[in-house]
């Protein structure tokens, strides 16, 4: 894999394929990064479907963003655990890929994603097809070089208007060269539609911590997210308008999250926040 796949790639071996149908992997956290968002758990997660349905029509179309229903945000992921990978296709074409996912530590869930589809488009647009099937044969044999990922850039959201308890706004830009630019993707740099929603979930639990105040030893922390819509391409240098609005009347505390480039919608989704207590 070289320096190709080093700074936005998180499945280091595929252990089980069944064509079509499911695939089996693991990724290691490298122990020495600062913290591994569950945004990248989920992205694991995606990358694996991602390998199975590219092998599936022999790597002439490749998957991108598209809707997930559901992603269940069960326990923090640490530097130094290994995720069990899993994917389930649902179905496969030339048009789209639907399946569901789950990643686990220790035999113990930390991340479940129902119902996702990711529309497909032609593979060359992003990565040479013929490097792609010479990645994903690596994958599938001694695996990929360990602990290649050394953390991500500062993202910092500037803050704009605000109503306190109700909705906060900031804006993100997107940096105009990063190295996670060099997996996603090579031949058409894409800002990640994971780091997007990280910074949403942020924003959110920005807002929550102004009306909810978690007992002694708690913390704060996403644990649905729920119609994520992904509507475009988010591209380099990109200066993104995101918002966070309190959903009064919900079962738990929601936030309705949207991110938007000139005026114009770029992703929409919901999160659940909660309490979560150390294991």
């Amino acid at each position: 894999m070289g320096g190709r796949f080093s700074a936005f790639s998180f499945v280091d071996r595929i252990t089980q394929v069944e064509p079509g149908l499911r695939v089996r992997g693991t990724y290691r956290v490298p122990p020495r990064v600062a913290a591994f968002p569950a945004a990248l758990v989920a992205e694991a997660v995606g990358q694996l479907a991602a390998w199975a349905s590219m092998a599936q029509l022999d790597f002439r179309r490749r998957p991108v963003a598209g809707l997930a229903r559901e992603t269940r945000f069960l326990r923090e992921v640490e530097p130094g655990d290994t995720l069990a990978l899993e994917a389930d296709l649902e179905s496969c074409s030339a048009d789209d890929v639907a399946y569901a996912g789950r990643a686990s530590v220790d035999g113990i869930a930390v991340i479940v994603l129902e119902q996702c589809l990711g529309p497909m488009l032609p593979a060359e647009e992003f990565d040479a097809p013929e490097a792609l099937r010479g990645d994903y044969a690596l994958l599938c044999g001694s695996g990929a070089p360990a602990e290649r990922f050394t953390g991500l850039p500062a993202l910092d959201l500037m803050p704009g208007a605000a109503i306190p308890g109700q909705r906060v706004s900031a804006t993100l830009q997107v940096p105009q060269a990063a190295p996670f630019f060099e997996d996603h993707f090579p031949r058409r740099p894409v800002f990640p539609a994971t780091l997007l929603l990280d910074r949403q979930i942020r924003l959110a639990l920005e807002l929550a911590r102004q009306t909810l105040k978690p007992g002694a030893g708690g913390t704060l922390a996403a644990s649905r997210v729920l119609d994520v819509k992904v509507r475009s391409f988010i591209a380099p240098g990109q200066s993104l308008e995101l918002a966070a609005e309190h959903v009064a009347g919900a079962d738990a505390w929601t936030a309705k999250l949207s991110a938007r480039a000139a005026g114009k919608p770029v992703a929409t989704a919901r999160v659940e926040i909660a309490e979560r207590r150390p294991a």
